[in-house]
């Protein structure tokens, strides 16, 4: 079942089994927020020019430009902080040490770097810009939770994403909507006091304050950008099961793992779920008890679409080879 160590498009070469379908959502996700990103630009210069701003369009051009390359540069430290993570040496966590490197051995990749974030939430999540820079983070809730085989099912979720470099391109394609947000508390700002623009003018030729104008513009890729990073997030934590149940060969674990992680997410403290929230879509399971995860702004699938897909892939390795 395992795939062929080399693969092309964004999946790094290994054993995890490939996912034209997640390549091809990568790819389209990044092609569209990169025009939405031209848009938004092209639309604030147009804005801007009949109000002697062309300069201030410009700067956030720039300056949508640099938070995408800082976030392609930080992604580790960046989810690191937020999950107030530290890494470890293999002295410091050998057995967690020993499961990676049998698990990279299983799958021909590098080793990422090993964390552990002292949380009692049962997570894990992968991040960095490519396989030699990744970091896979548990926290101590999982470690004290789950069985050895369950730990090993989520470490392959979570080094599949590693493989599929669809961290990178999450990381990336989120910088649409950031400069979005940046620019939509920029509007309420104008709105409070006076505008924006070179000469300070409140309306553009047709009447309308230039700060609305923004506002609107900031809104449409925002939405934009959240339902296609949604829609994409979902589709790698489901690939991300799938090829990491293909590498263990051990479906079951991975689910009855998600199972405990989803139950005890659900009786912890909302205050200590603020401590992760920050890097929710990254983690194997949403930090967020009492909600449906069946809507567009999920950015998990559900579990129970997650348990079916997996009892079907224990159902195919089961069935006896001819």
């Amino acid at each position: 079942m395992l795939g062929s160590p080399r693969h092309t498009g964004l999946m790094a070469r290994s054993r995890f089994v490939g996912d034209p379908g997640l390549t091809a959502r990568m790819t389209l996700v990044m092609f569209l927020l990169g025009g939405v990103f031209v848009a938004l630009i092209a639309a604030l210069m147009a804005i801007f020019a009949s109000n002697g701003g062309v300069g201030i369009a410009m700067l956030i051009g720039l300056a949508g430009i640099g938070v995408a390359i800082y976030q392609w540069y930080s992604s580790d430290t960046v989810a690191m902080k937020a999950m107030r993570a530290r890494e470890v040496t293999a002295q410091q966590a050998p057995e967690l040490h020993a499961m990676i490197d049998r698990l990279c051995t299983m799958a021909d990749m590098p080793k990422p770097r090993v964390g552990i974030a002292d949380t009692s939430v049962p997570n894990a999540f992968a991040t960095g810009r490519s396989p030699d820079r990744a970091v896979v983070c548990v926290t101590t809730g999982i470690l004290g939770m789950l069985t050895a085989e369950e730990l090993e099912g989520v470490l392959a979720h979570e080094l599949s994403h590693v493989a599929h470099r669809d961290v990178l391109v999450m990381t990336v394609a989120s910088s649409a909507g950031i400069a979005a947000g940046m620019l939509t508390q920029g509007a309420q700002y104008g709105m409070f006091f006076g505008g924006f623009g070179g000469n300070r003018r409140d309306n553009n030729n047709n009447g309308l304050p230039i700060w609305l104008l923004v506002l609107v513009v900031s809104l449409v890729v925002y939405a934009v950008s959240f339902v296609l990073l949604r829609l994409l997030s979902r589709y790698r934590e489901m690939s991300a099961d799938r090829a990491g149940a293909y590498l263990t060969m051990k479906p079951a674990a991975l689910a009855s793992a998600l199972q405990k992680i989803s139950g005890e997410i659900n009786t912890i403290p909302h205050k200590d779920l603020r401590q992760v929230s920050a890097a929710s879509a990254l983690c194997i399971a949403p930090a967020v008890a009492g909600v449906s995860l069946n809507t567009l702004t999920s950015t998990h699938p559900s579990l129970e679409q997650r348990l079916e897909q997996l009892a079907g892939i224990q159902a195919e390795l089961g069935r006896p080879t001819r």
